[in-house]
């Protein structure tokens, strides 16, 4: 769709008014890496505000949700949330996410550390 001149692409999260939340992270990571400069739009199936800040980590330009706030017991705090949390995942991805790593690494350095329990 976007090579044939659609701006903006809104992939699922999942199935509508599910509330399943991100069912592929993988595929939706691959649609921000092969689409750089469209705007994308998670749409269907975010069930909670963190569902939300998976997809502002991810590059996301935003989310299209009604369910999770409709059918909250506090409507009105539930929106105040997804509004914390896009926020919040947008300012996680524009802060530049650290990569993932299959070993341990310490960030902490040790040069010039004191070991005070050495004698």
């Amino acid at each position: 769709l976007y090579d044939l001149g659609c701006q903006v692409i809104m992939p699922w999260a999942s199935p509508i008014g599910t509330g399943k939340g991100l069912m592929n992270p993988y595929n939706l990571e691959t649609i921000r890496l092969r689409l750089p400069d469209a705007t994308l739009i998670l749409d269907a199936g975010i069930g909670k505000p963190s569902d939300a800040c998976l997809a502002m980590e991810m590059g996301y330009d935003g989310v299209l949700l009604n369910s999770a706030v409709a059918l909250a017991d506090n409507p009105v705090m539930m929106a105040k949330a997804f509004g914390q949390v896009l926020q919040a995942g947008e300012q996680g991805y524009v802060a530049g996410i650290m990569k993932e790593r299959q070993t341990a690494h310490p960030s902490t350095p040790t040069l010039d550390t004191p070991f005070w329990h050495q004698s």
